[in-house]
């Protein structure tokens, strides 16, 4: 397996139920399903599928945003 491979995959919902409060934005693109490319394009238009946060020059993701737009309640945390 390419050691790079895990990076690209998607995350299980058990995987995304135990992310911290905020994630990085290739974290919640792999939860999504959503690549690099993508995910940075979606962020820098303000299309991205969930709430962001921008600390200094990253991106940050709410768990708690991300789950909701996975369609899981995040209450069951």
């Amino acid at each position: 397996m390419n050691p790079d491979a895990e990076r690209f995959t998607s995350l299980t919902l058990d995987e995304v139920a135990a992310l911290p409060a905020v994630v990085d934005l290739m974290t919640a693109a792999r939860a999504l399903g959503i690549g690099r490319t993508t995910a940075y394009g979606l962020a820098r238009n303000d299309d991205f599928p969930c709430p962001l946060l921008r600390v200094g020059g990253e991106y940050r993701v709410p768990t708690t945003g991300l789950l909701r737009a996975l369609g899981v309640d995040p209450s069951i945390r």
